[in-house]
Order: C-alpha cells, then structure tokens, then sequence
C-alpha cells in the first residue's frame, strides 16, 4: 500500500532517495517517504492514482457517495460500506455480462 507523506509545491522536485540500508530506527512515516522517492515508489504511486481514484470517482458520480447522508461515524461507516458493497457487485455484474459463456 503507497499513502502520501507530504506535499510538494509546484516547483519542488521530489528529492533522490538516499542510498543505503534503511535505519532500523525509522518511522512508518519515514520507510514510506523513502519509499515513494525511488524511481518504482513513484511509478507505484502514478499507477495508485489512476487505479484507485477511479473507483471513488465512480462511486461519486454514479452512487451520489460524495456526501453521506447518515450522521456519526457509526452510520458513515455503514453507509461507505453499503456503497463500497454496491460499487463491487455492479463490477462483478458487467464482468459476467461481458465474459464469454
């Protein structure tokens, strides 16, 4: 799994990843940073990008899941669930549609 560790402005580079052994004494935060700074870290994540955010695209658009309705994070949850659950069955849907038989 690739998560951001930070943002860069419009003219920032990314910096070189350094080379060596990563600290034992590093932070999660830290492995990922490094990580995202290797040239496959940065593919891995443009590929994220548009694996990914396409499903919430979808959800959003389609689903109307941009807003949840219900309050609490008890009722968010089950209904990010609900449209997670949705989301999965129309993709097993059209891929029975489309397979061969």
């Amino acid at each position: 799994m690739l998560i951001a560790t930070g943002r860069l402005k419009h003219e920032e580079r990314v910096p070189d990843a350094p080379r060596g052994p990563i600290p034992k004494d590093a932070t999660n935060r830290e492995r990922m940073a490094r990580r995202l700074r290797t040239k496959r870290g940065q593919a891995d994540y443009v590929r994220r990008k548009a694996i990914v955010e396409l499903a919430f695209d979808q959800m959003k658009v389609r689903q109307h899941a941009g807003v949840l309705s219900l309050c609490g994070l008890d009722g968010a949850k089950g209904e990010w669930t609900l449209h997670v659950l949705c989301h999965n069955l129309r993709k097993l849907a059209n891929a029975r549609a489309v397979a061969p038989a």
